[in-house]
This record gives structure tokens, sequence and C-alpha cells, in this order.
């Protein structure tokens, strides 16, 4: 299967070009600001890909950078014309407001992991988004989105299961996925045995996957810096952007996609990456706990 068109994955490689040609002749933000008789910020979210881009706007560009070649200008009006479509997840966001934690920030979220070719995660309180079976993420979501309505939640479970197909992709190939799980996640009860059996049991089906690898970080390992919280590397095409990190947190998401907090999270990762056992070794410790659910079900499940 194909990975879905991604509209901020055009505005980002839009917004790339024209900084390359902004700096190509010299202007700064506010000299061309001052030529397009509009604000700064304007100009800055066209280069960052938060804005949306209008083809007046980007005709105007044109003209002020001199673009002369007829290839170079379809190019860009045709980023313009992608920039402006919709993604897949903007039917399913309608009317959810993803301000809790754990809820993947659906809109944004989903267009930069759907550009995305490699994800990196820290998960230390449940089984990640990509991972996790039909059963368990309903009652994850339905935990953390209480106030939500019924409808919200479906939308919010459809567009993760959605999520869940870049990891079976042909074209392009599937999404390179490194988890790093800790054992936390694997000894905390959600649901009774059966769901928490059958979550198990995807972890390891899904591990022998090869371009999904899943360590798991022992209680051994002690208090690591990445033990701050949850958190993912989105490894992002050179020309749709900067590699982002998605941070979650009960009073909203951030997005970083600065050079220095891209290393310092990429450094964070490799420190908990080097603690976790191997992947054979997190294999056996996944099927340590999937004996004991079977053996000793849960007493209590959320």
């Amino acid at each position: 299967m194909a990975a879905p068109h991604s509209p901020i994955g055009a505005r980002r490689r839009l917004g790339a070009e024209l900084r390359r040609l902004r700096n190509k002749v010299g202007l700064t933000l506010d000299d061309v600001a001052e030529k397009m008789t509009c604000s700064t910020s304007k100009i800055s979210r066209l280069e960052t890909g938060k804005g949306i881009p209008k083809i007046p706007d980007v005709n105007e560009l044109i003209r002020i950078y001199g673009v002369a070649s007829e290839t170079e200008r379809d190019m860009l009006l045709r980023l313009v014309r992608d920039g402006r479509e919709h993604g897949w997840w903007e039917s399913l966001t309608e009317g959810v407001t993803p301000e809790r934690f754990m809820m993947d920030a659906p809109g944004r979220y989903a267009s930069l992991e759907n550009d995305a070719t490699a994800v990196s995660a820290f998960d230390l309180t449940v089984v990640h988004g990509l991972l996790q079976t039909e059963r368990y993420m309903r009652l994850v979501i339905n935990t953390v989105f209480s106030h939500q309505t019924e409808e919200a939640i479906e939308q919010l479970v459809q567009i993760r299961m959605k999520r869940q197909e870049a990891l079976f992709r042909d074209d392009p190939k599937p999404l390179q996925f490194t988890s790093v799980m800790d054992e936390a996640v694997l000894s905390r009860p959600i649901g009774g045995a059966d769901v928490m059996g059958e979550q198990l049991e995807r972890i390891l089906e899904l591990s022998e996957r090869p371009n999904i690898s899943i360590r798991v970080l022992p209680f051994g390992a002690g208090f690591l810096r990445a033990h701050a919280g949850h958190f993912v590397l989105l490894g992002i095409p050179a020309d749709l952007g900067n590699d982002v990190v998605y941070i979650e947190g009960h009073s909203g998401e951030a997005f970083l996609d600065s050079r220095d907090d891209v290393k310092l999270y990429r450094e964070v990762f490799a420190d908990a990456l080097n603690r976790t056992r191997s992947g054979a070794e997190s294999q056996e410790v996944v099927r340590s706990y999937l004996t004991a659910v079977r053996n000793n079900p849960p007493d209590h499940a959320t």
C-alpha cells in the first residue's frame, strides 16, 4: 500500500524552497515582508510550513526572488496546490480536542509521522500507539479522553488504526520503527487477561518484522534521563524539512525541530537504547509477562 498524501509535507518542502531562494538573493525576512507589504511572521510561517500557502503570495515571492526557470516555478506552484489539500486524518479529527496527555496531537502529529521515514519512541506508561491492539487502545483512549463523546473516541481510534498502516506499506518503504519500552509498560495491567495477553502477543508478532525493533528497558537499568517523559523522534526526509521531536504533557504537546533540541533527544534516546535488553532478550521478557498474564490474570484493570 502507498503512503497517504500529506499536505503538511508539501508545505514544509515549499517553505524550505522559499527559504533557499530568499537566502540566495540575500534578503532578510523583514526585507521580504516590506516588499510584500505584509507581516514578517507571515513570511516566517510560510518558510516553516506552518502557514497555508496561497498562489498569489507565492507568485509574488517568485517575482521578488527572480525565479526565471519555468520548471522551478511550476514545482513551487505544485507544492502550493499540494499544500492546500486535506490530509487523510482531517476528516477524522473534526470535533476532537486533543488537549490531554498521550493522544498524539492527531492533526499535526499524524501528518509528520505520515512524512517520516523513521520513528524512534521512548514509552514509559503504555504501549506505543503504533503497536497497540484495537481493544488495548480503546481502553487507553477511553480512560484519557473520558470527557470526549463516543463519536470523538471512535475518531481517535480510527486515526491510530490508520497510522499503523505505515508499518506495512510497500510504496514507499515501510516506516522504520524503534520502540524503547520501559518494563513498567509490560507490568501495568490494562484490561483483563484477554486484552493484555492479546497485546503482548501483538508485540511479539511485530517484533519479528525487519522494519520494527522493540527493546525492553529493564527495571534494573535504574532511573535515566529518558524517564523525564515520553517522547518521539521523527526522521523527516531532507526535502520536507528538519527532523522533529514530539513531547506530550498534561497541558498539551510540543514539537521541537531545532538542531540542538533534536541532537539532545537523540543522545537521550541512544543512552536509553544502550541500556535495553537485546532484541532476542526483549522478546523473552515479553514472553515472561505473557506467561504471567495467562497463569495469573490481573486483579484489576484500566
